[in-house]
């Protein structure tokens, strides 16, 4: 069992336990939130409270979180692209259309079936049916993610993600030119109060966020540009992308529906970089663009579109 614990700010003064919670735990929904408090796993400051308890401005919050409940994860031989692999972790380019981890409704067909195939020694703090998943890149964006093998590499790697010092850098073909060659976004996500679906740059509930970008060349109604991730939240680069009023080509979630003919986002993590948790060495690997990317971009070229 996992403790958690949400220290409420001002952002969230009065607003509903579960509300708070639900949007702090971006992978768990209000109903889970609240049978968690119907179980008596949701304490603040030390006493159980129902759902609708209104939080308070220094509000100490601790989530029991109970552990998740034995899904099978059944092996799958496919082709996956290893572009590295030792004792401790493997680095995969994954395919813009494939999912990275089961999910109650979606059990098979993901990257994690696939790695269980390929090796049986992946680290479990994550979970049954995330195991080794250190990070993750969106079903519709294609590119570079690292998998651990043992807890003592996931350990390590999750805290460089979270200490800021690993290198992950995006390239987009976005709507719209941008007239400035670099910038940065600094803006908090968090979930969208009006889609759950959704995230948004938001002040409730929301963690910062910080998004670098170069522009790499420009067309007459489209730019492509290079993300550098400085965080890593949830849809972060199409939220904020969006958020500048230059949404990711084929992303209708975050974007306009008529966009760029591509299945999926024109969205691709190419660079990722690291210290290896054994050896301490620097590490760091590229992708070339996926070819719907590279031949939307030709297309650009030849039509300056």
């Amino acid at each position: 069992m996992e403790q958690v614990l949400i220290k409420v700010t001002e952002s969230n003064n009065r607003e509903r336990i579960d509300k708070v919670i639900a949007s702090e735990q971006e992978e768990t929904s209000r109903s889970q939130v609240q049978q968690w408090i119907k179980e008596n796993r949701v304490k603040v400051n030390g006493e159980l409270v129902k759902a609708n308890y209104k939080c308070t401005d220094g509000d100490e919050i601790i989530i029991e979180i109970p552990e998740p409940e034995p899904l099978e994860v059944i092996p799958e031989q496919m082709s996956l692209d290893i572009v590295y692999e030792d004792q401790d972790l493997l680095v995969v380019n994954k395919p813009r259309g494939m999912v990275g981890h089961p999910a109650p409704g979606h059990m098979n067909g993901t990257l994690v079936n696939g790695l269980m195939a390929h090796c049986k020694d992946l680290s479990g703090i994550n979970g049954v049916l995330r195991p080794g998943v250190v990070h993750r890149i969106d079903k519709d964006t294609s590119g570079l993610l690292v998998v651990a093998k043992n807890d003592m590499a996931h350990k390590h790697l999750g805290q460089q993600m979270k200490d800021k010092t690993t290198t992950r850098k995006y390239e987009a073909i976005v709507h719209g030119v941008i007239p400035h060659n670099k910038g940065t976004i600094d803006a908090p996500i968090g979930r969208d109060v009006h889609d759950r679906q959704k995230m948004a740059v938001t002040d409730k509930n929301s963690k910062d966020a910080v998004t670098h970008f170069n522009v790499i060349e420009r067309f007459s109604r489209y730019t492509f540009v290079e993300c550098i991730l400085e965080t890593g939240r949830t849809h972060q680069i199409r939220v904020h992308m969006n958020y500048i009023e230059f949404p990711v080509a084929g992303d209708p979630k975050y974007g306009p529906k008529k966009t760029l003919p591509i299945e999926g986002q024109a969205l691709h993590a190419k660079t990722l970089g690291f210290i290896h948790p054994r050896t301490g060495e620097e590490m760091q690997f590229t992708s070339e663009l996926p070819d719907d990317m590279s031949t939307l971009l030709d297309e650009l070229r030849r039509n300056n579109a």
